[in-house]
């Protein structure tokens, strides 16, 4: 297993009714990238892709190869919807006032800590941890050197070759962990659901019915995925923290963790020590 995130603590933030899912219902709810507010970043990681590709081919003379290419991932892109990925998506900053504003309901959620090792032990199969990639230029990308080997040695550049198949499945799964680099500063990593890598994964979907759409996520049980690894839930998740516009009484949380079997957890709360204060209507 890599090292990567061995001694990192990630951190989800969110509300409290995803915070009852995941603590009282054993759940992390995983959800549609394109309907995330970087929904179009998996394409755009996908052109970026196809052109390092193409333009490293085309440097070596290859023109040929480039053209094939091109094509090759225009028919791929017309598959946009049933690659799309599911992820959850944590950073590596804890208590961050964007963080709190963007994902933590403006300062009003909860923050949950997660154990980074034991994340990276259960991203098995279609399951993935990955850092996010935030450079505009895919030239240094590790896939871009892949695929230039793949389309030099095969002889037939088609999404039927199965090892074309496998490297473009891979490509999709990456392409959920992109953003633009005017992000850089959220140091996010996601746990990335391929669902079309059917053979290993067997979650069925779920829906959540709002008053403006209807939401298409994947349940995946925590308790299942802790005991795969050894671990109990209170293992996982080393602290909460409340946000810092929150109205969240600290001690009824932890009555909320002791009653729900989690006592050594309740001790581990925290009040948001960061200074966001929104400016007066």
């Amino acid at each position: 297993m890599t090292k990567e995130y061995e001694n990192e603590i990630l951190y989800h933030y969110t509300d409290y009714q995803a915070l009852d899912g995941m603590l009282h219902q054993a759940q992390l709810r995983v959800n549609n990238v394109l309907n995330m507010n970087d929904a179009a970043e998996m394409r755009y990681f996908m052109d970026g892709l196809c052109d390092a590709v193409a333009k490293r081919l085309e440097s070596e003379g290859d023109s040929k190869r480039a053209g094939q290419v091109r094509a090759l991932f225009r028919e791929e892109l017309k598959k946009e919807f049933y690659y799309s990925a599911y992820a959850a998506c944590f950073s590596l900053h804890r208590d961050d006032a964007a963080q709190w504003e963007r994902y933590g309901n403006r300062g009003r959620g909860v923050c949950i800590a997660f154990q980074g090792k034991y994340l990276q032990k259960m991203a098995r199969g279609a399951l993935s941890l990955q850092t996010v990639f935030y450079q505009d230029n895919m030239e240094n990308h590790n896939l871009t050197g892949v695929f230039c080997r793949l389309m030099k040695r095969e002889r037939e550049l088609s999404a039927r070759n199965p090892d074309i198949k496998k490297a473009m499945n891979y490509a999709w799964s990456c392409s959920a962990a992109f953003k633009h680099p005017s992000f850089l500063s959220e140091r996010e990593v996601r746990l990335v659901v391929s669902p079309f890598v059917k053979e290993y994964f067997d979650v069925k979907p779920c829906y959540h019915i709002t008053t403006e759409r209807i939401k298409k996520y994947y349940p995946l049980d925590l308790t299942a995925m802790c005991r795969k690894i050894g671990i109990g839930l209170e293992e996982l998740v080393p602290e909460i923290i409340i946000g810092p516009e929150s109205t969240q009484s600290k001690s009824i949380l932890q009555d909320y963790l002791r009653d729900g079997g989690m006592k050594e957890l309740a001790e581990r709360v925290s009040l948001s020590s960061c200074p966001l204060r929104r400016p007066p209507d």
